[in-house]
């Protein structure tokens, strides 16, 4: 059994001058992906492998999520393909994940939430901004996921908890 963690990046900042992927959390997203993490540390199993879009906004939301669970940011993989990767991509990168029981994936939409849907057939309009996608797949390793192969175990957002 594998256990995936979809984690759209907390609300952003668009007080800086910055490109796209420069853009940091803004207030409420630091705010939310706190309340998450908190809320996550007690109710799902912490992730033993971390990938993150290089994005600012996704990576210091998963340096966050971890502190949360006491996952050391050493752990946090940077792949560069997640910065605005539709579901194939997102796919790919899923499926040459390092072998562990539980992996958490920080990312953008569209893709993340077009990606939840096409692993699990959940119905999710729209994962938000702080929000989590929970998959479990019944494979062995996760070259082996597929669209379509999952189960939705759990989505849960800020303002939903």
């Amino acid at each position: 059994m594998k256990n995936l963690y979809l984690f759209r990046h907390g609300k952003s900042s668009w007080t800086f001058n910055l490109p796209d992927h420069d853009r940091p959390l803004g207030k409420r997203g630091r705010k939310d992906v706190l309340k998450m993490g908190t809320f996550l540390k007690n109710s799902v199993m912490p992730p033993e492998v971390v990938i993150s879009s290089t994005a600012s906004r996704a990576f210091y939301t998963a340096l966050h999520i971890c502190d949360s669970f006491g996952i050391s940011e050493a752990k946090i993989i940077l792949n560069e393909a997640l910065f605005h990767a539709g579901s194939s991509e997102i796919l790919r990168v899923i499926q040459s994940a390092p072998d562990c029981e539980t992996l958490a994936v920080f990312g953008h939409n569209p893709g993340f939430t077009n990606a939840a849907n096409r692993l699990s057939n959940a119905n999710i309009e729209n994962i938000p901004t702080g929000g989590v996608a929970g998959i479990s797949f019944n494979v062995r390793q996760w070259s082996e996921v597929d669209f379509g192969e999952g189960r939705e175990a759990f989505f849960h957002y800020p303002k939903g908890i």
